[in-house]
């Protein structure tokens, strides 16, 4: 298999006039230039269930509506996560790179492993985790400058999102940083540059499982202590782990806690700054904090798919997928769906029915940090209120160019002296 990037130059901007056939949504360039939700409007309106024979990533289904992505993602029992077939992205990576992880293994496997690691998002956890979170969220406001330009995504989702891994982890705090990169070196398309190549990539990964793999045998022969790599070595169903099947569940946890929680910190500050009623209306009315936060992980849509392989044939909104194609949910797509979601495209922080999205997922591998997550923002945007009347946002968003992260690399913001 080619890992060459596709050839960005030859996107259409305007997906109208393009012959139904040949939409290919999948294209990385059209998420970091914020121009895929006119394609999933025409698919959602004239070929809800599409298919594309020829892309960057192979031929693929695109499943875009709001209730088919539901249908898709509870039914595991026909279409697979199993890394050996291609996993949960829609790209491929080569057969001898491709690691499994819970989130890319069936039941009952995905049931055994993901149990090794929920306690730590357990209802009684998450409150003793609160102060720890505030307390960090505080020192990191109270640390910005005032009357200058900086960058949100670096100086605030970044820090606090790799503050929060080093405690789950129980990781050196002093190298917390080498958290974020090796989520992006994970999730990295090769046409963005941080890596040149998968060879570039995989070398980087063992450098993470190396790192890892030394706490992993400190803790294995130590008493069982509250964090991931504790709960792994102790538990049945991951202390025989394989090297691979660890770097596996690591880069999992790693990027679900890292790029989820930190674009949605950065796009969440993006829509306020969009719309200056809404934000107005949390400044008068700051308990709207608690229907905003789903609001912001709905509109941001922090990962734009998942990819499921059919294990035999299926029919879903009267196409017939075959056994062994690649089936894309687009929660982006599905999370603007006006069959489902009232007025969609629109970001309202008072909505009915906030929790009403795709994000987190459905099903089995439904986001096992989702909680956390929104206990992060919500605690986040208490802590705001309290101390800047409004953050002044210049400029528009440095996106990451993939498919899969829906992700913000630069925010410039001001907060007034």
């Amino acid at each position: 298999m080619n890992d060459a990037p596709f050839p960005t130059g030859q996107l259409e901007s305007e997906p109208f006039s393009l012959p139904l056939d040949k939409l290919d949504p999948g294209q990385p360039l059209l998420f970091k230039n914020q121009e895929h939700y006119p394609y999933f409007a025409r698919l959602r309106a004239e070929d809800p269930v599409h298919y594309t024979a020829e892309s960057q990533f192979g031929p693929y289904w695109s499943i875009t509506r709001y209730n088919d992505i539901m249908a898709v993602d509870s039914n595991n029992k026909v279409f697979s996560s199993a890394a050996e077939l291609g996993g949960i992205t829609i790209r491929d990576r080569r057969p001898e790179v491709r690691r499994e992880s819970f989130i890319a293994m069936d039941a009952p496997r995905h049931d055994e492993q993901r149990k090794a690691v929920s306690p730590i998002v357990a209802p009684q956890n998450l409150a003793m985790m609160e102060v720890g979170i505030r307390e960090r969220t505080i020192k990191v406001l109270e640390s910005l400058p005032r009357g200058e330009m900086f960058n949100w995504v670096e100086k605030v989702s970044i820090e606090l999102t790799t503050q929060m891994l080093a405690t789950l982890f129980d990781f050196p705090f002093e190298d917390r940083r080498k958290l974020t990169y090796w989520s992006d070196v994970a999730t990295a398309d090769l046409a963005a540059g941080l890596v040149k190549s998968e060879e570039e990539r995989e070398e980087i990964l063992a450098d993470c499982l190396t790192y890892f793999t030394r706490l992993w045998n400190e803790r294995i022969n130590a008493d069982m202590r509250p964090d991931l790599i504790s709960m792994m070595a102790h538990a049945e169903a991951t202390r025989h782990m394989t090297p691979d099947q660890f770097l596996g569940n690591l880069i999992l946890l790693i990027v679900g806690g890292n790029d989820t929680t930190r674009n949605s910190m950065s796009g969440g500050l993006w829509a306020l700054s969009q719309n200056p009623d809404q934000y107005q209306k949390l400044i008068d009315n700051p308990a709207l904090i608690d229907s905003m936060v789903p609001e912001i992980i709905r509109y941001q849509t922090p990962l734009s798919h998942m990819r499921r392989t059919a294990l035999e044939d299926h029919e879903v909104g009267g196409k017939l997928i075959k056994k062994g194609d690649k089936v894309v949910m687009w929660y982006c797509s599905g999370n603007r769906d006006d069959s489902a979601i009232e007025n969609p495209n629109a970001f309202i922080i008072d909505r009915k029915r906030p929790r009403q999205h795709l994000s987190f997922g459905f099903g089995i591998h439904r986001c096992v940090g989702n909680r956390l997550a929104e206990m992060q923002l919500k605690i986040l945007w208490e802590e705001i209120l309290k101390r800047f009347p409004k953050i002044e946002v210049h400029g528009t968003p440095k996106r990451v160019l993939s498919s899969f992260v829906h992700g913000i690399e630069e925010l410039n913001v001001v907060i007034p002296a």
